[in-house]
């Protein structure tokens, strides 16, 4: 009896305690219910970036290069001939201008007229001698028609020819000696070979110059060049080589030190590339270099825009939009895309892309400052440049 009533006391604890824990879970439950529901994990906020809408359009972006500019002609100026350096010109001087056919150095020259008169006398006694062989000779061949003989004479010495030859030879020999002699003491005095400027002098009054002794160090100042050397890329944004010599094609220039601007074109295009870079090198003149205001003075570090050939399907772009690892990141539905790209051309504000086909005639948004930790695919709210 004892043991019945014990299974329905443990029975009925059994089932007090199930109602207990379930009335203590709804209760919590219910508590829950009211809480606010936590942010799911997979909902990311979008990131701004910056972005300039762009379409393709033709343009004709220029070329930028950079080279020394060099006079037409650098002269390491010579004598000829050797001798006592008698005077030397007040312009011969480093910073002078001269002109062409200017005295720069006077030699003493009394050896050279000495021997310039002596050449004289001897040419003149030459063909004195060659008078009185032709006498002879015209004597000789009237007596040989008068003797009624037939025939040519046994020697040649009966007319006199060779003898005729021998004077001859020696009124030349005389006439080129008399020739050098007048050329050398015209050497005597040292004249500029050209308009040039003086950018160093080798010698003194009173120095003595052998000959081929150094004198001064000559720059003509007729127009300095400035050779450009270009990659192929380069070449192929640029009209053909006729066009560039033919037409005077304009180059804007400017000093990369000073910023100093001048007003260039294209003289020559070279047709050989160079053995280290393997560039071919477009040829830049400015005529009248240190008569321009400024001047432009040889030696000046030049930065060059060349105007190349118009190019359509081309998107104008700040140089930040090509990312390090020569990508171009823009925006489509919201979702960042890229594509690998390389500048056809620059400029100091641009740089100028050719897009995949699928992207032109289109307006595109293209990132200005891509980051390396961008991936294709990820969630971006676009700002365009200027509203950020």
């Amino acid at each position: 009896m004892i043991k019945r009533y014990s299974k329905w006391f443990a029975l009925l604890g059994a089932c007090l305690f199930l109602l207990l824990v379930l009335v203590y879970n709804g209760h919590k439950m219910a508590q829950q219910g009211n809480r606010p529901m936590p942010p799911k994990r997979d909902a990311v906020l979008a990131a701004d970036v910056v972005v300039v809408r762009v379409n393709t359009e033709r343009y004709t972006p220029p070329i930028e290069a950079f080279g020394a500019a060099e006079s037409h002609y650098q002269l390491t100026l010579v004598s000829e001939v050797e001798g006592l350096v008698k005077a030397v010109s007040e312009n011969l001087e480093s910073g002078r201008m001269v002109k062409k056919g200017e005295l720069l150095v006077q030699l003493e020259n009394s050896d050279y007229r000495e021997t310039l008169a002596t050449a004289e006398a001897a040419l003149a006694s030459a063909r004195l001698d060659l008078l009185e062989v032709e006498r002879e000779a015209d004597q000789a061949q009237a007596e040989w028609k008068a003797s009624g003989l037939e025939g040519e004479p046994d020697s040649p010495l009966v007319l006199y020819e060779p003898q005729l030859a021998e004077a001859r030879a020696s009124v030349a020999e005389n006439e080129a000696a008399v020739v050098r002699a007048r050329r050398d003491l015209a050497q005597t005095e040292i004249r500029a070979p050209f308009d040039a400027l003086i950018v160093s002098r080798s010698i003194a009054p009173g120095s003595y110059l052998q000959s081929g002794g150094e004198v001064a160090e000559l720059y003509s100042t007729d127009r300095v060049e400035i050779a450009l050397p270009l990659s192929q890329r380069d070449w192929n944004a640029l009209p053909d080589s006729k066009t560039l010599e033919q037409g005077g094609w304009p180059v804007a220039l400017s000093s990369v030190e000073s910023g100093a601007q001048w007003l260039g074109y294209v003289r020559r295009v070279e047709r050989h590339q160079d053995d280290t870079s393997r560039q071919r090198s477009l040829i830049v003149a400015v005529d009248q270099p240190l008569t321009q205001e400024p001047e432009l003075t040889p030696g000046t570090f030049i930065r060059a825009e060349v105007p190349g050939r118009e190019q359509s399907d081309l998107w104008r772009l700040p140089p930040s939009s090509l990312s390090q690892r020569g990508e171009i990141w823009y925006v489509t539905d919201g979702l960042l895309a890229k594509f690998a790209a390389e500048a056809v051309a620059s400029d100091k504000e641009a740089i100028y892309i050719r897009p995949p086909e699928s992207l032109r005639q289109q307006e595109v948004s293209v990132l200005v400052h891509p980051l390396s930790s961008y991936v294709p695919g990820m969630a971006v709210n676009a700002v365009e440049a200027g509203d950020e």
